[in-house]
């Protein structure tokens, strides 16, 4: 039976390049609590996706040589690759491009101007186009950006403005009456000190310096600024209308129980979004969890510093659960987190390799060494056996506890308390000695049936952070996980059943020095072809802007591949070749200055490039027909341009 919705959210990730694990930490940070959740019985809805508009994304796409639409299609693939490949369980993957959210952000702008809470004005301050923030002199640290620590640069432009401050009060009772609101407490009290008690700014809501974002449908010269566009989607993407007409999953689902998002932007999800939504008079979520940073060494990830570590990197070393793992349980509730990769070779060799992976491989083990894989409880229990039972019956309790504050990495410290207890037990009832005794055989079925019990029940709580171990983990028990109504009653694995025969491996012991070895290779080479890049782009040349045509100028122009069947030296000429081309069923002869380029012999046969509507000219006493395109280099080398694939002499260029 249900206990009701929980709808789970992670923040948009923004579509400039690939995410580092930093970012991948949060989309299974809230993978884990969705699926926990599901197994409490909940009916929950789990949202993420990408944030695609933008200055920084028009400049890149620019610099890519591409439209920004195809730039953000190529990083969404690669987004939701690295999500799919982190067995994350979305059940929406939302993007501001989509055609339904860009209608209801306009109907949503139109509205809050029309009753007076966005008004015209114009903006001049010092703006951070990787943060798409302006910022005050007074706001910048150092100098620089307060967000990210980067150049800030003077700007000034028509912008509507949202009027922060109509809703401060509102908001700040809001909280104070809602002390789960903000977590942890200590981001409360930064929002509270630091933005809303001084007194809000107006926010800038539009932006007329670029074009790619959404355009305010009444004044065409201006996109919707990115954090009215982005922050709507937690309420678009369930089916909100601004129009009155929003969907029953929008009815069954609104207000969100939970925001996961990080802590550097917690400001816009505690501040503007709560504002934004008391302006349309939609209740406002129930709770929003900035979680900490996790660094690499001693900084935060960085590709300009050259520190970053991807999701899909490790999980090449170590596989997906083991990442899934490490990332769950080093994570401070508060704190920032600290990632490398001795850290994770030493958290896997302790905790999955030796805690986890060894009991299930001893037991597994010592059930076909002395049972033949049959499981069975004999009932011929000790005192050592209640300890057991208690701490297998009780994790439950324990780790849902730390799962109501979203202490996630204390949960899972829960769970291995189990394994750990499992282990000991072994220690204590020594298995290999009452197997000496024929008397003891009843004891040692009992003692395996309840270290097998013991794992069953830790698998099934460890099934939100880690699904596939625990399903392979509850494959080689031949049984099934368990939901949470039945991990408080012991003995529930069926007496009689049989383990698999041959235990699978499921974490490997690795050695420190071999991994660094490998990442340190694998980062040369990722230099390398960095390197190669940038020594690419600094032969890349720039050319002299020739003036600006109209299409119907290019139009005039015919091009068409021919193809060389004969060519000779123009004998007068050091410069000049004289081909014959064959352009569909016409032969053209064409006299080109390639000479020191090409031989005559060589020409013959290849597939060229032609102007052929060009006014036939005489050039050392020899009639040409046309031009053949050729690209030239700074030093002035020629290459005849050719068709990438196989065309028929005389097909159009176009």
């Amino acid at each position: 039976m249900s206990k009701g919705k929980y709808y789970i959210t992670t923040a948009i990730a923004y579509t400039s390049g690939k995410p580092h694990i930093g970012n991948s930490y949060e989309i299974v940070l809230a993978d884990s609590i969705a699926r926990f959740k599901r197994k409490e019985g909940y009916d929950v809805y789990f949202q993420t996706g990408t944030d695609e508009h933008g200055q920084k994304i028009e400049l890149k796409a620019q610099e890519a040589g591409v439209t920004p639409k195809e730039f953000v299609d190529d990083v969404v693939g690669t987004i939701r690759g690295l999500w799919d490949l982190m067995n994350t369980s979305y059940d929406k993957f939302v993007r501001t491009t989509d055609t339904a959210h860009e209608k209801q952000v306009q109907k949503i702008f139109k509205r809050l101007y029309d009753q007076g809470d966005i008004y015209k004005g114009s903006y001049e301050g010092l703006y951070c186009t990787p943060c798409e923030s302006f910022w005050t002199e007074a706001q910048l640290v150092d100098g620089k950006c307060p967000d990210c620590g980067r150049e800030v640069k003077p700007a000034k432009e028509e912008a509507y403005f949202f009027k922060m401050s109509k809703y401060a009060d509102r908001l700040i009772e809001h909280i104070n009456s809602h002390p789960e609101f903000i977590q942890p407490v200590s981001r409360k009290n930064e929002m509270m000190n630091n933005f809303l008690l001084p007194g809000l700014q107006d926010l800038c809501v539009s932006r007329s310096s670029f074009t790619w974002g959404i355009p305010v449908d009444f004044d065409k010269r201006h996109v919707v600024y990115v954090w009215l566009d982005a922050l709507t989607n937690y309420i678009t993407g369930i089916g909100y209308d601004c129009d009155g007409s929003s969907t029953e999953q929008y009815h069954k689902y609104w207000p969100a129980d939970l925001h996961l998002i990080g802590k550097d932007i917690i400001r816009f999800h505690t501040i503007y979004w709560p504002i934004f939504l008391m302006a349309l008079g939609e209740e406002l979520p129930k709770q929003i969890f900035g979680h900490p940073w996790l660094l690499q060494g001693d900084g935060k990830m960085s590709k300009s510093k050259g520190n970053v570590i991807y999701a899909d990197d490790l999980v090449d070393f170590f596989g997906v659960d083991a990442v899934r793992y490490f990332v769950l349980h080093e994570m401070p509730f508060e704190n920032d987190g600290v990632i490398s990769w001795e850290l994770i070779v030493e958290r896997l060799n302790s905790d999955l390799a030796n805690t986890l992976g060894n009991l299930v491989n001893r037991t597994i083990s010592m059930s076909n060494k002395y049972f033949g894989g049959i499981v069975s409880d004999k009932g011929v229990c000790a005192d050592v056996d209640a300890d057991l039972k208690a701490v297998a019956c009780n994790a439950l309790s324990k780790v849902r506890a730390k799962m109501e504050n979203l202490r996630v990495a204390d949960a899972i410290s829960e769970i291995f308390v189990l394994f750990k207890r499992c282990n000991k037990y072994i220690d204590e009832t020594e298995p290999w000695i009452l197997a000496k005794d024929e008397a003891e055989q009843d004891r040692l079925a009992t003692v395996l049936y309840n270290l097998v019990e013991g794992i069953v029940i830790g698998a099934s709580l460890l099934e939100p952070f880690m699904p596939g171990s625990a399903k392979r983990i509850a494959d080689q028990l031949h049984t099934t996980l368990r939901g949470f109504d039945s991990l408080e009653e012991f003995g529930l694995y069926p007496s009689g059943n049989r383990v698999t025969e041959k235990p699978e491996i499921l974490f490997a012991r690795l050695d420190v020095k071999e991994v660094l070895e490998k990442a340190d290779a694998m980062f040369a080479a990722r230099g390398q072809e960095k390197d190669s890049a940038e020594e690419k782009a600094e032969t890349a040349m720039e050319t002299e802007a020739k003036p600006e045509i109209e299409y119907g100028d290019f139009d005039r122009l015919q091009f068409q591949v021919g193809e060389i069947i004969a060519c000779e030296e123009v004998k007068k000429s050091k410069k000049l070749l004289c081909s014959q081309v064959r352009i569909g069923k016409e032969i053209r002869q064409i006299v080109s200055g390639i000479k020191q380029h090409y031989t005559a012999e060589e020409m013959v046969g290849k597939k060229v490039m032609v102007l052929t509507n060009l006014k036939p000219a005489k050039l050392a006493g020899v009639i040409s027909e046309g031009m053949l395109l050729c690209a030239e280099d700074a030093e002035g080398n020629l290459a005849l341009v050719i068709p990438e694939k196989d065309m028929p002499a005389g097909a159009e260029i176009c």
